[in-house]
């Protein structure tokens, strides 16, 4: 890890992860957009409105599920990821499904290069938490969106991070925000680091507010059914704090 930026610590970890990060999540048909951990779907929660013919900007897309599941709705979508091995398996997934998706190796540091480029709707499923500059990221992203366009995004819900979820007691201070990087030894003895920023939610709000873009709604969900991201999550702690938390903003 020495000389590594944060940056280049997550590309590292989700390059290590993908494989098995894509296999956790393959009960996911691609037919809806799932918004995270027991965080229900846009079928249910309908934030985006009508997305036929609306251009599509996915954050973070990882495996390309969600683009894809918009795709067959009939957006055209472009789905950016820092991980090289997580958009070879976009790519893999876009051809199996047969939909066509722009999708772009761009780490959220570098956004700008789209521009000047515009979308209806800018999407994000739990991978905020590993921007570096969350304030940067949201100016660009109001420029990128075109007039009335719709910003929604999901991450794991700040609460329930501070929760150790073998005995339910609270580990950490919800006021030690930023950059965390845990040391990692995985089942085959190989090293690696975990890098994420903690945000409190007041954070979140006002970097929203300073944006410019309109903050609509915050939706905490709680989805009991969940078959695609609950593995790994224990039930005696989601039913008291739901993993997610949904910001819907408006250019």
């Amino acid at each position: 890890m020495s000389g590594k930026n944060s940056e280049e610590i997550i590309k590292e970890w989700w390059n290590s992860a993908s494989e098995y990060y894509q296999k956790e999540i393959s009960a996911d048909k691609m037919t809806d957009v799932q918004y995270g951990p027991f965080g229900s779907s846009e079928g249910k929660l309908k934030l985006l409105g009508k997305i036929n013919g609306k251009t599509v900007l996915e954050l973070g897309c990882g495996g390309g599920q969600v683009s894809i599941s918009l795709a067959k709705k009939g957006a055209v979508c472009t789905g950016m990821d820092i991980s090289n091995k997580q958009i070879e398996f976009a790519n893999k997934n876009a051809k199996k499904e047969r939909v066509n998706v722009e999708f772009l190796e761009l780490p959220f540091s570098q956004i700008n290069r789209l521009k000047p480029r515009k979308f209806d709707v800018i999407i994000s499923i739990m991978a905020l938490q590993y921007c570096t500059d969350l304030r940067v990221l949201l100016k660009n992203i109001r420029d990128l969106l075109s007039k009335d366009g719709i910003f929604v995004f999901s991450i794991e819900h700040p609460f329930y991070l501070l929760i150790d979820p073998k005995d339910m007691k609270i580990k950490e201070s919800y006021f030690n925000s930023g950059l965390k990087v845990k040391k990692e030894k995985w089942p085959d003895k190989s090293i690696h680091y975990f890098a994420h920023y903690d945000m409190k939610i007041s954070d979140i709000v006002n970097i929203i507010i300073d944006s410019g873009l309109k903050l609509e709604r915050i939706i905490e969900p709680f989805d009991k059914e969940d078959k695609i991201w609950g593995i790994g999550y224990r039930r005696a702690l989601v039913n008291r704090i739901a993993p997610t938390i949904i910001f819907k903003c408006r250019k």
